[in-house]
């Protein structure tokens, strides 16, 4: 079986680096990480990674427009996405749901329950 790849697409690069620890060491998935959404498309068009985790608030595009344009896309349409906000209101969660966004992750996140709550949302048994 093949090790699963997961993009991290995030504008600050602290916690791009602290979620690619987590996942490889406690999750023994492969990362690519960038902190541009342009880029994040990108290597989701290049890489096909199994899953992407994709920050909500950037600032030269916001991740309900970046995931929009991945579903838009033929390759890069079947590529599960993962919201990371440190915003969880109810009607952004009606929102996100009604997109086909896998589930939402809360910042500030539990760095040693990570792993778990990304085998949860994408059903990774």
């Amino acid at each position: 079986m093949t090790k699963k790849r997961i993009l991290v697409i995030d504008d600050e690069y602290d916690l791009t680096l602290i979620i690619s620890i987590c996942l490889e060491e406690f999750g023994t998935w492969g990362t690519l990480t960038t902190q541009s959404p342009h880029e994040g498309i990108t290597l989701a068009q290049t890489e096909k990674p199994d899953a992407i985790i994709l920050d909500v608030m950037m600032p030269d595009m916001d991740g309900v427009t970046l995931f929009n344009y991945l579903k838009s896309e033929p390759n890069t349409q079947e590529i599960p996405v993962i919201l990371m906000t440190a915003k969880v209101q109810s009607s952004d969660l009606k929102l996100f749901n009604s997109l086909g966004i896998k589930g939402v992750i809360s910042k500030p996140f539990d760095p040693l329950k990570l792993v778990e709550q990304i085998t949860e949302l994408l059903q990774w048994k």
